[in-house]
């Protein structure tokens, strides 16, 4: 079900950061020549040949040092590369073979994880550079000449790190199992939740906030059907984060909503929806996944006749943009409601992974233009000829129109609302792509 991931390593100031931006298609990373600007790993979606991958950027590896920060960048890169299924290694062709190449590659070597050798700063065209050949001592292969400002030799790179995926119908068929993550700030209940559901003390629980530091699975089947769980370590603004071990988490969590199905999004009844819940439900809206919005620790809440009713008008209010996620209240501790999680997950993990006809969407869409009127501007009026569904997970639908300038935010709601109104879709985000007649995709 994960993407595969493929990270980009090196020594200090080769361009790992520029070559991210030019394969990502967008300055996301920083890039200055001072070496060690990038000190946390960098996670983006890239597409190539028709496959799908998160790219992750990592910080410079001085494999022999003292400093504190490259310290604590090479562990991040070391993270990187046991997560990865493929390494970029960027060297810099300008400055030649050096002996912190020379060490980078040889713990690359002992992952055992298909490399790929990118010479970098290769930037004019024609005849393969000489100085090239040098970077054969590393014994990781053929080097592939690049150039991450010019973007020379790019695709060449692309293609040897697909070489290297497992088939597409493989990643599909990975697992019968609903990857499930449960996300949240520290001291939420994550870890209760998980063990409630268990039955066991699988994963360690204590008060103190921060125990779990590391991304745990389990697998579980009952007669709902069969599930992972993945107990993630709370994500703490980033302000908060200091210890380096605690960033690795906050990594390491992102990485779980990545290769999860549905995200099971605690907050605590007593506390409401905080500023750090709000940022962790971004997360999982943004990357498309099912969400349910579980409020944990019901049992200590003081009930009244509208008390639920209330808490959930305030949530909807805080999480505007997640009106879709369905809420339940429950108590990991005493395990009150926790038996209608099954259904609820299955339900949105369905409704994520739904597929709707183009005639059925184009009815929709002649219903809905009948019922309220395109917008207009300047007497030049939006004409939507069809929708049809391009992608699931999220769902994902096209529209095709006369000028897509004209397609106002708002109307692109208006539909959103139009297409749940007549689907449903709970618990997972919609994407609405527009295309005007001429583009060629």
């Amino acid at each position: 079900m994960a993407k595969p991931l493929v990270a980009i390593v090196g020594r200090p100031n080769v361009g790992k950061s520029l070559l991210f931006n030019k394969l990502v298609g967008r300055r996301v990373a920083i890039v200055e020549d001072t070496p060690g600007v990038t000190r946390d790993r960098l996670y983006e979606t890239c597409e190539w040949s028709g496959r799908e991958f998160m790219l992750v950027d990592t910080g410079g590896i001085e494999p022999n040092t003292d400093s504190e920060i490259l310290k604590f960048m090479r562990r991040q890169a070391e993270i990187a590369i046991e997560t990865a299924d493929v390494i970029i290694m960027v060297t810099d062709v300008q400055v030649g073979l050096t002996a912190a190449d020379a060490d980078v590659a040889d713990m690359l070597l002992h992952s055992g994880k298909p490399i790929v050798l990118a010479v970098n700063k290769c930037d004019s065209v024609g005849p393969v550079n000489p100085d090239v050949y040098e970077f054969y001592n590393l014994g990781l292969g053929d080097p592939i000449e690049v150039s991450a400002v010019h973007g020379h030799g790019t695709g060449d790179l692309l293609d040897a790190c697909i070489a290297h995926f497992p088939p597409a119908e493989e990643e599909e068929l990975e697992d019968d199992h609903i990857q499930v993550a449960i996300v949240g700030k520290p001291n939420v209940g994550k870890s209760s939740l998980v063990n409630q559901i268990l039955g066991v003390e699988r994963v360690v629980v204590a008060d103190q906030a921060g125990t779990t530091r590391d991304a745990v699975d389990s697998n579980f089947e009952n007669e709902y059907g069969k599930y992972t769980l993945i107990d993630t370590a709370g994500m703490r603004r980033r302000a908060k984060v200091e210890d380096a071990v605690e960033r690795y988490s906050n990594l390491r969590a992102v990485a779980a909503i990545e290769r999860a199905q549905v995200c099971l999004i605690l907050s605590v009844a007593t506390e409401g929806v905080t500023e750090q819940d709000t940022e962790i439900a971004g997360l999982c809206h943004e990357a498309g996944k099912a969400c349910i919005i579980v409020v944990n620790k019901w049992d200590l809440v003081e009930k009244e006749t509208n008390t639920m009713k209330q808490m959930t008008e305030d949530i909807r209010r805080d999480l505007s943009y997640m009106q879709y996620a369905p809420v339940l209240f429950l108590s990991a501790l005493t395990g009150q409601r926790v038996d209608k999680l099954y259904e609820l997950i299955n339900r949105v993990v369905a409704n994520n992974a739904m597929r709707i006809t183009t005639g059925a969407l184009n009815s929709l869409l002649a219903d809905a233009t009948a019922r309220v009127q395109p917008p207009s501007d300047k007497g030049r009026r939006l004409k939507i000829y069809y929708m049809t569904q391009a992608g699931i997970q999220p769902p994902h639908f096209v529209a095709f129109c006369n000028d897509a300038r004209l397609f106002h935010f708002s109307y692109q709601r208006y539909l959103e609302n139009q297409i749940r109104a007549v689907y449903g879709l709970e618990g997972t985000p919609i994407k609405l792509t527009i295309r005007q007649r001429g583009d060629e995709e």
